[in-house]
């Protein structure tokens, strides 16, 4: 290739990569494959590599390498970046409307927009190329941060379209929460601490010295307003957001013009409510006047303007007291270690104790009775500790230590070597004995109405029951007189006891609480053993002989069958007539022998419509995708799945491949 056709090549190149990225980061609507845009970019470099003078500062290809000496010093922006004020909640904002009606009257319209918990940038353009990248730092000067801004993909390095003289686009660089777990883990892996939460992640990757580290960081940004503009006039804060999409800066779709209050306060309470609806944190609303002239007529502090304002949610992470760690010991034996913490309202709950999951995990984190630490509950998961605030630490705080003795029945507390949970291993333990019997009693095992939690303790106090066997040995008139307990109530258990009874094998199986067999597990089993007393009597060789059996599952029953207290279990509760019978499943087919995982929506089945159609024809269907996996039937928004079958390389169907394979 001659230098000529080289250099309108690179050009061409270097069109096609913006274009795409364009369309892949601020319309989230790419038109070629990841792989498509890979080679574009791998023959830009060769060509850049090839005739060294053709590179520019402004190429994609530019985003990592360069110079690192300016990193971090300091940079005066041309206008100031303001903070917001906050509110907490509709009352507060009502008043801050009130206020602001006071000054400007009634407001023509507003803007919503969702609060990304990221670190604000900006972003300085001159012509339309990227000339710098700072942090908001005291909202006066900042700090050049260009170098590892120009790594993240959703930066252009060159705007499209009609450009201002001079813009300073004002955004958000922010971690997606599947990426910051990804990062945690590897970063768990290589035995380095882990970032406390998506911001303090995306923080520190933009404040890393080589420019490399950053790029490795998923990092993305949403820009969410303008500062210094020369060369346009902005009307309306609307007209700004639309203005920096059409240059090629990614915004918020979420972005929302509102009418009036009424609309202020729906957007709001909705967001509150749908908060994890999307992919990343937010920890609140921004509400501004839309309207320039109102902005200008409203004026501002000497940090925030009067104009815009933050609805904060109810905080998902606050700090408190590590009052103490405790152990509980659950139906399977293992002794987990709990903190009982001063209690703190977060995440629209108060909170008081936390799971510490196990011994290692406390160690890891470091976590000591007194510290002051971290709480989280994002959604409605379980809440966490993140870690211990250190530098409030007094020196009076203690290390935990496992005891050696189960605190409820003073039994050892072992721990096997190679497993990171340590168990309790008396069989007669009254901590494990309560949470067996609700395991047994619970949806997805046989389901029995009116026995619940507080019932069972209450029954277990009395003497009523010892085992699972026990319940169906109970008596009615027991229970007659018994605080709570009328005609009714009564009637109602017994039945539920009777109907019990009728429960398929698959539940029983899974109600036994086998360790390490789940209820997919189960139910395999069931379908492949067809009675108790089949599984009762096979030796582990057998076992494995099933799909879905490794020899950690094939170990973990072959050592419930070998206790004789469990099988007097079982004698029991054959005589009380829990005995269920299945069907094995049928045999022989075009598909015996071929395994599938049906992953994601499918159109026109069901999942269990899918799962009858294959074992019909003797295929099985199997819950984790293996090396014995055949086919992938892929849906849509496969997740997981989908990416284990490439990496292991197995073939994967869709839809309609799946419905001729079927056909034929």
């Amino acid at each position: 290739m001659t230098k000529r056709e080289a250099t309108a090549r690179v050009k061409q190149l270097r069109e096609l990569i913006d274009h795409h990225s364009y369309r892949y980061h601020v319309l989230d609507d790419p038109e070629i494959a990841d792989v498509e845009y890979d080679a574009l970019m791998n023959e830009l470099i060769e060509l850049e590599e090839t005739f060294p003078d053709l590179v520019t500062s402004d190429s994609p290809t530019q985003r990592v390498g360069g110079t690192t000496s300016d990193l971090f010093a300091p940079v005066q922006h041309r206008s100031p970046m303001m903070s917001l004020d906050n509110v907490f909640s509709l009352e507060e904002l009502e008043a801050w409307a009130a206020r602001l009606q006071r000054v400007i009257g009634e407001p023509d319209g507003f803007v919503g927009e969702l609060k990304m918990d990221g670190i604000a940038v900006n972003l300085i353009y001159e012509d339309g190329v990227l000339v710098k990248g700072a942090t908001r730092g005291d909202g006066r000067v900042g700090e050049d941060i260009t170098a590892n801004l120009r790594t993240i993909a959703a930066v252009p390095l060159k705007l499209r379209g009609d450009v201002p003289r001079v813009l300073e686009a004002r955004g958000e660089v922010y971690m997606q929460t599947d990426d910051f777990k990804k990062l945690n883990d590897s970063l768990l892996e290589g035995e380095h601490r882990p970032f406390a939460n998506p911001r303090n992640a995306a923080a520190g990757s933009l404040r890393q010295k080589d420019p490399a580290v950053t790029a490795k960081r998923k990092l993305s940004l949403v820009c969410h307003g303008v500062g210094y503009i020369e060369g346009r006039r902005l009307t309306s804060h609307w007209d700004a957001i639309q203005m920096l999409r059409d240059l090629g800066l990614r915004t918020n779709p979420e972005n929302t013009r509102l009418k009036d209050l009424s609309e202020v306060y729906d957007f709001c309470t909705r967001w509150q409510e749908h908060r994890h609806d999307v992919p990343y944190e937010i920890d609140g609303s921004v509400i501004k006047v839309d309207p320039v002239a109102q902005q200008e007529e409203a004026g501002a502090t000497s940090k925030a303007p009067r104009w815009a304002i933050a609805y904060k949610f109810p905080p998902e992470e606050r700090t408190t007291l590590l009052r103490n760690i405790f152990v509980s010991v659950g139906r399977t034996g293992a002794a987990t270690p709990f903190a009982e913490l001063e209690p703190v309202f977060v995440g629209g709950v108060t909170i008081g104790t936390a799971t510490l999951h196990n011994e290692d995990e406390v160690a890891r984190k470091d976590l000591r009775i007194g510290d002051t630490v971290i709480v989280r509950r994002a959604g409605d998961v379980i809440p966490e500790v993140v870690g211990p605030v250190v530098s409030l630490r007094t020196g009076k705080e203690k290390r935990f230590k496992m005891p050696k003795k189960c605190p409820s029945c003073k039994g050892p507390i072992v721990r096997t070597e190679g497993e990171a949970v340590a168990h309790c291993v008396n069989i007669e333990c009254p901590s494990q004995r309560i949470e067996k019997l609700h395991h047994f009693a619970a949806r997805g095992a046989m389901d029995i109405e009116g026995l619940g939690y507080k019932t069972i303790i209450v029954f277990v106090e009395k003497g009523w029951l010892g085992n699972v066997a026990d319940i169906y040995y109970l008596q009615p008139e027991w229970l007659e007189g018994l605080e709570g307990w009328g005609e009714i109530s009564i009637s109602n258990l017994f039945k539920g006891i009777e109907e019990s009874k009728k429960r398929p094998l698959g539940n029983l199986i899974y109600g036994l609480g086998i360790r390490h067999v789940g209820g997919t597990a189960s139910h395999d089993l069931a379908a492949q053993v067809g009675s108790i007393d089949k599984l009762r009597d096979m030796t582990e060789e057998e076992l494995l002989a099933f799909d879905q059996v490794g020899p950690v599952i094939a170990t973990s029953i072959r050592q419930f069958f070998e206790q004789e207290a469990n099988l007097e279990v079982l004698d029991r509760l054959k005589a009380a007539g829990v005995d269920p019978i299945e069907e094995p499943k049928q045999t022989g087919g075009p598909l015996e022998g071929r395994t599938f995982i049906i992953t994601g929506s499918l159109e026109n089945f069901s999942r269990a419509e899918a799962t009858k159609a294959i074992e019909e024809l003797g295929g099985k269907v199997a819950s984790s995708v293996s090396k014995k996996t055949d086919y992938v039937v892929l849906g849509e928004n496969p997740g997981s799945k989908y990416e284990k079958a490439l990496a292991l390389g197995i073939e994967m169907i869709d839809e309609k491949q799946f419905q001729d394979l079927l056909d034929s």
